[in-house]
């Protein structure tokens, strides 16, 4: 067990994480802003936006189909399947990811553990394509598209069912989180590999944590959440993940 962490007690049972694209990154996929996270010296942040998607949909959609087939290549790794088995000792559990990949529920179907249900994909799902006008969507694991489609419905052009830089939230995900809120404060936050960048995340983390819950963050790179945690670890996830969910079960 690392040092300084304690064996998951009797009643450490209502645990929130929180992961961002560090998670990922272990499993080959670069991260927005970090190394590798450009594509073709063009700035993911600029091209996820429907702005962008608006006036050049063909090259934004290419982005797109590039990084579903290298999500396709990719394996879960060994913090995604550290918390699957974290999931499984937990009362309420519930994992709000900012990864528009399907990693955390590949890691669980395998498994054979959890449905989904506890996982929130707040910026979205990237297998999801849906209309651009109307509500039409459908979720495409293994489907490629040559250009930009069209909707069946109404004609207009298809987008993955992502969440923008330029766009808000979804409600219903929203809800979800707010939801699970409503039982009250977390024992355990694990925030495992995002930079904490956006405020919403910042506020979620703390109040799940209240007064008196631990807030473990791992991260490589100090955040803005760091100041908040009660124990750090600046190593990769998937070296200290299984690690410390050991230490947690024991």
């Amino acid at each position: 067990m690392p040092e300084g962490t304690h064996p998951l007690s009797a009643g450490l049972k209502r645990i929130l994480v929180v992961t961002g694209s560090g998670i990922s990154a272990e499993s080959g996929i670069p991260t927005f802003r970090g190394q590798g996270g450009y594509w073709r010296n063009l700035d993911p942040s600029k091209l996820a936006t429907e702005a962008a998607f608006r006036k050049d949909p063909e090259l934004v959609w290419q982005w797109y189909e590039e990084r579903r087939a290298l999500i396709r290549r990719s394996q879960p790794n060994a913090a995604h399947q550290a918390l699957v088995q974290l999931a499984g000792k937990a009362r309420d559990f519930l994992i709000l990811t900012q990864n528009v990949d399907d990693l955390q529920a590949r890691a669980e179907w395998q498994a054979k553990r959890l449905d989904g249900s506890q996982i929130v994909q707040i910026h979205g799902d990237i297998f999801v394509t849906k209309c651009s006008r109307c509500t039409f969507s459908r979720r495409e694991i293994n489907k490629e598209s040559e250009g930009v489609p069209s909707c069946p419905n109404c004609g207009a052009m298809m987008r993955p069912g992502v969440v923008w830089f330029d766009e808000e939230l979804n409600p219903d995900e929203v809800a979800r989180v707010e939801n699970f809120f409503l039982a009250g404060v977390c024992d355990l936050v694990l925030v495992i590999g995002t930079t904490a960048v956006f405020d919403y995340i910042v506020n979620w983390a703390l109040k799940a944590k209240g007064t008196d819950g631990r807030l473990i963050e791992i991260n490589p790179e100090e955040t803005p959440l760091s100041q908040f945690a009660t124990e750090t670890f600046r190593a990769p996830a998937a070296k200290i993940m299984p690690k410390l969910v050991e230490g947690f079960l024991q």
